[in-house]
């Protein structure tokens, strides 16, 4: 009989600040990102490397990463989690993958993305 293995893995949302890079695929006007980011791993630190990772790869210029936890310390923390997030949570931990649920393109000198209310 074989056990099914009990992973480790949590998701943890991630709030990822981009500047610009040929080929990154922003508005032409814009000046940076934001995005919001579902990742798996088993800490954050692990989430934030494979996410830093990917972006990377994306031809993306991240610049700083701010983690907000996972779904539980977000809900400790108050954060009201839409059923459209626990979906796509539910999703990056069954991939075990990096979900981009939303991007803000930046133009100028505007406001920061939690204070625009990317992250509510």
């Amino acid at each position: 009989m074989s056990e099914k293995k009990i992973s480790r893995q949590q998701v943890y949302t991630l709030l990822v600040q981009i500047g610009r890079k040929d080929g990154d695929g922003l508005p032409k006007d814009a000046t940076g990102a934001a995005l919001m980011i579902y990742a798996s791993g088993v800490d954050e630190a692990e989430a934030v490397r494979e996410t830093v990772a990917i972006l990377k790869q994306a031809d993306t210029a991240p610049l700083d990463v701010t983690g907000y936890g996972t779904i539980q310390e977000r809900e400790a923390a108050g954060h009201e989690i839409e059923t459209e997030e626990r979906t796509l949570m539910q999703r990056a931990l069954e991939e075990n993958a990096v979900i981009v649920a939303q991007m803000t393109p930046y133009f100028g000198d505007e406001i920061s993305a939690a204070e625009n209310g990317l992250l509510h």
